[in-house]
């Protein structure tokens, strides 16, 4: 991506610290960055450490560098404008319009997209009046992350922990990719994702497993959650991935444990985004204790087929089992073959599995997996098709979300 003009807010929170971090990572990125804090963020980090990662003198407010007028130019010369972490207070005044310092200053005058990253006790959080402005200001067009839940200040846990820096960044570049990307939309929706690979041990040590990294089932279901979805995420195998904010995490390992996630949690689920790589096949027999070279050694290793955990939840919303369920997502890594291309076997996948969109993906020569890029096509039930462009996981994810949610709309209408 060209280099962007970035403004980073830092409100008066122990999690100012983290701001360092969500600094660092958009300077790295090649973005041109100028931080500016509140007074009271100056208690928790000195303006020298953002001034070394920014490369950019640091003020708060308004009376300093004033020939530049930079009150009134920091906010409109921006691409966008990030506010990590974003306290309560700073929400507050925010809604109500001050301008009493350099932050709120630049937050009136900005017109690109504004990203607030909250970080409060919970009781702060749940509080009607920070309900009430954080409505407010995504009716007005802003995007209010949902913070994390976990260790907040002395030994409080809760929702209200600000979102990791990697999250915060991620959402930055897709606002800056896509600035309509994040709307608050899917409030009421419960959805229900996989992601992930499955193992299927073949011995205490050894398994069958497949390259799946989650990070494509990961970033739908990020972004689904900030889109304001309740989100519940099945996570296989994902080689350490961070758990997205504001998502209920189910952690699973087998094809047949994810089979009983899906039937656990489908039934109170709106939206299926079947992204796990699941297994086709398990090995007949565990071998209890480590199969050993020797001359007892195995020459072959019998399986058998695991059941397609996709093609179930369609049988079961025919069956009635799944009165909730809206819409079923699945996806297909496909390559071509002498009997035909990825699209051939992707809408043959499609016709037989009988979910409403199929998001294709050609893997190989290292493409899809394992790496944090992708593209494809969406195919729908009802012959649509469409062409997803190259780009990160988390546009791809903004896309395949958009798919979802005007179809749930036609399905309204």
């Amino acid at each position: 991506m060209a280099q962007k003009r970035i403004v980073v807010g830092v409100a008066g929170g122990i999690a100012a610290y983290k701001a360092c971090s969500v600094v660092r990572q958009l300077t790295e990125a090649g973005h041109e960055v100028r931080v500016i804090p509140t007074e009271s963020a100056l208690n928790f980090v000195g303006a020298a450490t953002f001034e070394a990662l920014s490369g950019h003198p640091v003020h708060t407010g308004v009376f300093q560098d004033v020939p530049q007028v930079p009150h009134v130019r920091l906010g409109k010369e921006a691409d966008l404008v990030v506010v990590a972490p974003a306290t309560a207070d700073v929400l507050a005044r925010a809604v109500a319009g001050r301008a009493d310092d350099l932050l709120t200053a630049t937050l009136l005058t900005a017109r690109c997209p504004v990203l607030f990253a909250p970080a409060m006790h919970t009781e702060m959080w749940l509080h009607p009046a920070t309900v009430e402005n954080v409505e407010t200001l995504r009716r007005r067009g802003s995007v209010v992350l949902e913070p994390a839940s976990g260790r907040l200040t002395g030994a409080d846990t809760g929702p209200g922990r600000l979102p990791e820096p990697e999250e915060i960044t991620t959402f930055a570049e897709l606002l800056l990719a896509r600035p309509d990307a994040l709307p608050h939309d899917l409030s009421g929706i419960r959805v229900l994702v996989s992601a992930g690979g499955t193992r299927e041990q073949l011995d205490p040590v050894r398994f069958i497993g497949n390259r799946s990294s989650g990070k494509q089932g990961y970033a739908v279901a990020r972004v689904a959650a900030q889109r304001g979805a309740e989100v519940t995420l099945i996570a296989g195998n994902t080689a350490g991935l961070a758990d997205p904010a504001g998502v209920e995490m189910v952690h699973i390992g087998s094809a047949a444990q994810l089979a009983d996630a899906v039937s656990k949690h489908a039934p109170d689920a709106n939206v299926l985004v079947m992204a796990a790589a699941v297994a086709d096949f398990r090995p007949a027999h565990f071998a209890t204790t480590k199969i050993k070279k020797g001359a007892s050694e195995p020459t072959s290793v019998d399986l058998v087929r695991n059941d397609d955990v996709l093609a179930g939840a369609v049988r079961s919303r025919a069956d009635g089992q799944l009165p909730n369920m809206q819409a079923i997502v699945g996806f297909a890594a496909e390559t071509g073959d002498a009997n035909g291309d990825v699209l051939f076997h992707a809408r043959a996948k499609l016709a037989r599995k009988g979910c409403d969109l199929l998001v294709v993906n050609a893997v190989g020569d290292g493409r899809a997996f394992e790496v944090d890029s992708n593209d494809g096509w969406l195919l729908a039930a009802d012959g649509a098709e469409s062409t997803l462009e190259h780009g990160s996981k988390t546009l791809m994810a903004s896309r395949i979300v958009d798919a979802i949610a005007k179809f749930l709309e036609g399905r309204q209408a």
